[in-house]
């Protein structure tokens, strides 16, 4: 076979090595505890479920949707954003239904760039933010983030080195990997940037509802100006644990929604009719069970931090989402994030994330996610006692 040009920009998978040692071990019998993909174990909410069997019994439901997503979905997302933000949004023309915020913002990069565009992505940072560009036939230029970093700084400095001008800068806040966490005066900050370089901002909002400790998280479009510059996206999958669903949205600045909605009419015919319904349940529902869901990742953030500094393993708390972005111990520094992750495997029987797979400046890192009950995590926890 050829080889295909696509394929040829997309470097091995970081996370596959230490997914194979993973399986590996479980093959021979050990057991494992996987605190590596951000993969929600929480089963979703039961009055969702119910509106999905509902839904999926009638036959009328099982025709073609709409690739913008039904009328009244778009109408509860209004309605979500209103009396979480306080923003007004136009159902018919300032947003559109995605299959979940990662197909969303992926297509959203190819129809909005052309090949060599320059795109700005945090570093390090989800996987899709840069991939979706260079997929896409893009550049991009890794802003570095993190503890150590001045993230806004780092831009400006990284935006006049830069040349042809960056096209998009996608961030996410809180943010995955690092936990990093914005005010709203971030925001209004990176308003004036784009509006100054002309720049589209793409803000990914999975992780809007998992904050901890008092911390609300501002929404990007709260920002005077925001529309003008930028759209956000948005995931039930964390928020009302649908992972599988694949249901997300974004929002905002008309011209990028409907250039969106364009692309998508030639890709599909939306999602699966019941999801939808189901979803406006979800958004316009009781919303006790996104606090319960947000409570439940708090204690075991909170066993895994108490527990991993008990053992000379000192790390922040996080503010927000379902990760703890660890520094590598200054004993195992040396070793990189892939090695000392297939230690963890090994020795401690945890798997983590090694936090290159998000970009070189996590390669002193690994990521926890919050996946398991505290149970487990007690006991992962004593298996890194052992090698600490």
């Amino acid at each position: 076979m050829k080889s295909f040009a696509r394929l040829d920009r997309l470097p091995p998978y970081v996370f596959a090595t230490v997914n194979k040692i993973k399986m590996d071990a479980r093959r021979a019998g050990k057991d494992i505890i996987d605190l590596g993909m951000g993969n929600p174990d929480l089963g979703t909410p039961q009055h969702i479920v119910d509106k999905l069997i509902d839904a999926a019994q009638k036959p009328h439901n099982h025709r073609y949707s709409a690739s913008m997503g039904i009328t009244k979905l778009r109408m509860a997302i209004a309605s979500w954003y209103k009396r979480r933000f306080d923003v007004d949004i136009d159902p018919d023309t300032e947003a559109i239904v995605t299959i979940g915020a990662k197909e969303g913002i992926s297509h959203l990069i190819l129809v909005t760039i052309r090949p060599g565009d320059v795109v700005f992505t945090p570093n390090p940072t989800y996987p899709i933010h840069p991939f979706s560009a260079i997929i896409s036939g893009g550049d991009v230029r890794g802003i570095p983030m993190g503890p150590d970093h001045d993230f806004f700084e780092n831009l400006i400095n990284a935006t006049r080195q830069t040349w042809p001008r960056p096209r998009v800068l996608v961030i996410s806040f809180p943010h995955n990997p690092t936990t990093e966490i914005v005010d709203i005066e971030f925001f209004e900050k990176i308003v004036d940037y784009a509006s100054e370089h002309d720049i589209m901002i793409v803000h990914d909002f999975a992780y809007a509802d998992l904050t901890f400790d008092g911390y609300k998280p501002p929404s990007f479009l709260q920002v005077k100006g925001a529309k003008d510059v930028g759209v956000e996206f948005f995931s039930l999958s964390k928020s009302y644990s649908m992972p599988g669903w694949r249901v997300g949205f974004c929002v905002g600045n008309q011209e990028i929604v409907g250039a969106l909605a364009r692309i998508k009419s030639y890709l599909d015919y939306g999602i699966f009719q019941p999801i939808q319904i189901a979803s406006i349940i979800a958004l316009d529902g009781p919303q006790d069970c996104v606090k319960e869901i947000c409570d439940t990742y708090q204690t075991r953030r909170d066993a895994l931090i108490s527990g991993l500094n008990r053992v000379g393993w000192e790390i922040e708390s996080p503010k927000g989402t379902m990760f703890v972005w660890a520094k590598i111990p200054d004993k195992y520094l040396k070793m990189g994030s892939v090695e000392f992750s297939k230690l963890l495997i090994n020795e401690a029987q945890v798997a983590v994330s090694p936090g290159l797979g998000f970009g070189e400046y996590g390669a002193d890192y690994v990521r926890f996610a919050l996946i398991e009950n505290n149970m487990r995590i007690n006991q992962a926890v004593r298996g890194i006692r052992k090698i600490l």
